[in-house]
């Protein structure tokens, strides 16, 4: 997780320049509406929390719950139909899967630290907020719960 991730150094076209550097790494549209969503339900949270790796769009430190809202096309929605779209971009093939692997090398640093990791798709925070939260609400609960054994005793 900690080696150094390489830089691109060729050439860029001024468009790709100017879409690049208007996307933004935190508070994007679709994070605000997530976190309007559960203040408003009465979850309190660390926005960007540099205390953990990755530093997770939202963390619930109360429920250790580490939530990350991933754009469709930066982590990868539907790689396998994206990949064959963007074979005339070599460079975007290496970082989307590169962006895929960071994310799962990250939840399984949470999960060995006890955090549970949700991940929510844009599209899905925009379209369906309340359905988010309420995933959210069903970890906090299994967290909650006690351990029960197989024959029903704590």
């Amino acid at each position: 997780m900690n080696k150094c991730e390489p830089r691109f150094r060729g050439e860029v076209s001024e468009k790709s320049h100017k879409n690049m550097s208007r996307i933004r790494g935190k508070d994007t549209s679709i994070e605000v509406t997530l976190r309007k969503a559960l203040w408003k339900k009465g979850y309190r949270y660390r926005k960007n929390y540099k205390a953990l790796p990755g530093r997770p769009d939202i963390a619930l430190t109360k429920y250790k719950i580490a939530i990350f809202c991933d754009s469709e096309f930066f982590h990868g929605k539907d790689w396998d139909v994206l990949r064959k779209k963007l074979e005339t971009a070599r460079i975007s093939d290496y970082w989307i899967e590169r962006n895929i692997e960071r994310d799962k090398e990250k939840d399984l640093l949470f999960q060995a630290e006890g955090w549970t990791v949700i991940h929510f798709w844009g599209k899905d925070i925009e379209k369906y907020a309340e359905e988010c939260i309420a995933v959210i609400k069903e970890a906090i609960f299994n967290l909650k719960m006690p351990e029960v054994d197989d024959i029903g005793e704590y």
